[in-house]
């Protein structure tokens, strides 16, 4: 491969990971910007996602390679069992750890998000045990460059890498539309704005959490399941370092800030692809977080997010 094959082929890479990376970082931000929770347990449920998606395709007796029209009814119905399931497993996780100390110090519930994180991937362990699990290879695998378009090229462009962008690019716009058109988004917007003042015009705030927590949890669970059906891999401590990711690309994107969450998971994932291929896997994460830093320095808010002056 030439120079510039290699630059494309890594940009590819770059892309699929951001992608995913943008969808728990998503999670991430939108509790943040709610409840100014670091939620250290959502790269968990993404973990868990995965781990669901196995079980509900294992349950409907899918073994092998979807095609025809179990690939255009059964795929869709795991993505929503998988996303409704961790939904609600993100809310119980709410309801029963976080909300009880809603009036607490901050330090309370960023304590017990890591314990809750340490709980489920014990949970994950108990569950699928230490070796990595083998995840059924569900979606068809090909080049599209060479089986639609007849090209011969040392750059590949798989279907996988085409259902990474056609999963995650409609959730993301959905998303959006949800925070911006509908009543609940609005009501979301309020409330991360000013909670007290919400809650005096009539906004059900403790709803309102709920729903961030449900929308958080889907997201990470259809994560999980790109993840799953992309690498045919999973392991119980996978949770941790993806979170880790997540969460940078959060903060470098700008924590509270959604599109700064999408942005930043998609630079992530570009600066993890390059620096894979062009200096050392070691050092990605060490390069990763000298960028964030470098550009914290200069930008504390992130790239797109914005001053605000701090809640009472």
């Amino acid at each position: 491969m030439t120079g510039w094959e290699v630059l494309i082929q890594q940009s590819i890479n770059g892309l699929t990971r951001g992608a995913v990376f943008a969808l728990i970082a998503l999670g991430y931000t939108m509790v943040y910007g709610i409840i100014e929770l670091i939620n250290f347990a959502h790269g968990d449920v993404f973990m868990l996602g995965l781990f669901i998606s196995l079980a509900w395709f294992t349950l409907l007796g899918v073994t092998g390679t979807l095609t025809g029209w179990q690939l255009l009814t059964v795929l869709p119905l795991v993505f929503v069992l998988t996303m409704l399931t961790t939904a609600t497993l993100n809310v119980a996780i709410d309801r029963v750890a976080y909300r009880p100390l809603r009036r607490s110090t901050r330090l309370a519930p960023l304590i017990t998000a890591i314990g809750v994180s340490f709980m489920l991937e014990n949970v994950a362990l108990l569950w699928k045990g230490p070796a990595p699990i083998a995840y059924p290879d569900v979606f068809p695998s090909f080049d599209i460059l060479r089986e639609w378009f007849g090209v011969d090229s040392a750059i590949f462009l798989t279907s996988k890498d085409l259902l990474v962008v056609a999963a995650t690019l409609p959730l993301m716009v959905a998303l959006h539309y949800f925070v911006t058109r509908t009543r609940w988004g609005k009501a979301m917007r309020a409330t991360a704005q000013d909670r007290e003042t919400a809650q005096a015009m009539g906004i059900n705030v403790e709803r309102t959490i709920l729903i961030t927590f449900f929308v958080g949890g889907a997201l990470a669970g259809a994560a999980g399941l790109i993840q799953g059906m992309y690498y045919n891999i999973g392991q119980w401590w996978m949770g941790y370092q993806a979170g880790l990711r997540a969460f940078t690309a959060a903060v470098l994107g700008g924590i509270g800030s959604m599109s700064g969450a999408a942005l930043g998971g998609l630079v992530i994932g570009f600066l993890s692809a390059w620096s894979d291929q062009y200096i050392s896997a070691r050092w990605t994460n060490a390069i990763v977080f000298s960028i964030l830093i470098v550009v914290l320095v200069f930008r504390p808010h992130g790239l797109l997010g914005e001053r605000t002056a701090d809640k009472a």
